[in-house]
């Protein structure tokens, strides 16, 4: 191992900030025989795997409150809505930034919508038989911001 990779490996662990702004220069000097090539391509795959995340959680909040808004209506408020809109402000941006995100939301769509069940119950102190057991939202609805159901 080169000394200059030590450095860039002792960099990350100590410095994740320097490692960062060493690692775009490095990039675009084209100085590629000195990437810390381990680390970055760890990286990638982890801001991937975290927009996923980021992703399903907001798109899970919005499904708990159409739920709470729908099978509690008793109980709606200004917070429930407000929370449904900067949700779907944050999966709308995700979809703007990375539009392969929607055929991932797509595919997750199910298990959401069970999670979200599971938060309503909770939220709600309902049964959870109370709710559909498939979603009663189409993805488009859960996601436009003039949806709220009745």
């Amino acid at each position: 191992m080169s000394s200059l990779k030590a450095h860039s490996q002792t960099l990350y662990d100590t410095d994740y900030l320097q490692w960062i702004e060493t690692t775009v220069e490095k990039l675009q000097s084209q100085d590629y025989a000195n990437v810390d090539w381990e680390n970055l391509i760890e990286e990638m795959a982890d801001i991937g795997k975290s927009e996923r995340r980021s992703l399903k959680s907001n798109f899970i909040v919005i499904l708990v409150h159409l739920l709470k808004w729908q099978f509690q209506p008793q109980k709606q408020s200004g917070n429930w809505e407000a929370s449904i809109i900067e949700h779907r402000r944050r999966v709308k941006e995700a979809d703007d930034d990375s539009p392969s995100l929607k055929s991932y939301l797509e595919s997750v769509f199910a298990e959401c919508y069970a999670q979200a069940v599971k938060q309503a119950k909770a939220e709600t102190n309902l049964p959870v038989e109370f709710f559909p057991v498939m979603c009663p939202y189409e993805l488009a609805e859960v996601t436009n911001d003039e949806f709220l159901p009745q």
